[in-house]
C-alpha cells in the first residue's frame, strides 16, 4: 500500500510507548523486553544486553554489586522520556539490575521497536549511552585477587 503524497508511510503514528522502565533486583531477560515492545507496526526490534564480564582493565572480576541512588527510577524515566521524544520509536523497554550479580548475568536490558531498523538501532544506542551516563548507579567490583573497587557513576 502506498501512502498518498504528503501522508506518512504508516497507517498510524508511533505511540512511543514506554513498555517498561525499572531499576530492579530481579534477574533480567532481554527476550522478555523484546516481547514487550513488539507491535504490529514495528519492522524492527533491537535489543541490548549489558553483561557482567570476568575482567576490567586487565584485572579478573569475580562478581559485582550495583547500588542505586533513591532517584534512580525517576532518572531512568526521564532518560526514556528524552529518548522517545527525540526518536521515532514504537516502544521502549529498559531495566537496570541492582544488587549482587555474578559474571555472565545481565545488568542492563534494552529493547526498542520502530518502523525501520535505522531508527531502532539509533534509539537503542542513544538509550544505552544515556543510561550509562545519567543513571545514578554505582558498581562495586570484587576482584579475583581479593581487592575491590568502586567504579565511577554519574
Amino acid at each position: 500500500m502506498t501512502a498518498p503524497t504528503g501522508a506518512p508511510d504508516r497507517l498510524d503514528e508511533p505511540a512511543r510507548r514506554v513498555a517498561l522502565a525499572v531499576v530492579t533486583e530481579s534477574p533480567l531477560d532481554v527476550a522478555e523486553h523484546a516481547d514487550l515492545v513488539q507491535t504490529r507496526a514495528a519492522g524492527a526490534v533491537v535489543t541490548f544486553a549489558g553483561i557482567v564480564r570476568d575482567h576490567d582493565h586487565g584485572a579478573a572480576v569475580d562478581r559485582l554489586v550495583y547500588v542505586a541512588h533513591p532517584t534512580a527510577a525517576r532518572t531512568l524515566a526521564e532518560v526514556v522520556a528524552d529518548v522517545t521524544a527525540a526518536h521515532p520509536v514504537d516502544a521502549v523497554a529498559v531495566s537496570h539490575r541492582i544488587g549482587p550479580l555474578a559474571v555472565g548475568e545481565v545488568a542492563l536490558a534494552v529493547a526498542v521497536s520502530a518502523a525501520h531498523r535505522r531508527e531502532a538501532f539509533a534509539a537503542a544506542a542513544v538509550l544505552v549511552d544515556e543510561v550509562k551516563e545519567r543513571l545514578p548507579v554505582w558498581k562495586h567490583q570484587f576482584l579475583a585477587d581479593g581487592t575491590d573497587e568502586w567504579v565511577a557513576c554519574p
